[in-house]
């Protein structure tokens, strides 16, 4: 009990990062708090970095049974940690209600981008792989539309919506301009919401 306090001590003072605490961990962070944000009913967890330091003994101690040293402590599975964290009814709603990762058109599983406060998601995407798609995606059972960062083929921003439609309707033609000067091994179709997705170059048609 006292290693295990001296434990919780030392990562107060340092900060969750000498868990190993990275990218994926604030991924799920932002998640679940966009979804606290979203869903005041459901009693999602306060899972900022205060309130987890602050409550330590509750959600990190029982896997501090047998760490004696800082490399121990750093190899702790984070992501089983924190599944622990939520109640199972919500850890079943998260990958629904707020996934990590959304299919595109071409098979691609393109990340999607969280902000803690839930005030935004966003996805960026080259450009091609969403032809097709005519609605703007969602999330939280589509209350929730996701900002598209939309990129060329060298992964350069083209255009940020939130209306894919209008974006198809109106501002497509002339963004299309630039990409076959830019791009001109690449098939840039009149009629993006038929067209075929692709990953990479598909020769224009003679």
């Amino acid at each position: 009990a006292q290693r295990i306090a001296v434990i919780c001590a030392m990562i107060r003072e340092e900060g969750l990062r000498i868990l190993d605490w990275g990218e994926a961990q604030e991924d799920w962070q932002a998640r679940v708090l966009s979804l606290r944000a979203w869903r005041t009913a459901e009693n999602w967890p306060d899972v900022r970095e205060t309130q987890l330091l602050a409550t330590l003994e509750d959600w990190l101690a029982p896997y501090l049974l047998h760490c004696y040293k800082l490399s121990e402590l750093q190899k702790l599975d984070l992501n089983q940690v924190l599944h622990s964290i939520l109640p199972w009814e919500l850890s079943q709603k998260l990958p629904v209600l707020a996934p990590a990762k959304m299919e595109v058109p071409t098979g691609s599983m393109i990340k999607l981008s969280y902000s803690t406060d839930g005030s935004k998601v966003e996805m960026a995407v080259r450009l091609q792989e969403v032809f097709g798609i005519t609605e703007t995606p969602s999330v939280n059972e589509g209350r929730n539309k996701v900002v598209m960062h939309l990129l060329s083929p060298g992964y350069k921003p083209v255009q940020i919506t939130q209306d894919l439609k209008s974006f198809w309707n109106k501002t497509y033609f002339e963004v299309r301009k630039d990409l076959l000067s830019r791009y001109p091994r690449h098939h840039w179709p009149d009629d993006p919401l038929t067209a075929e997705a692709v990953r990479g170059a598909k020769k224009r048609p003679k």
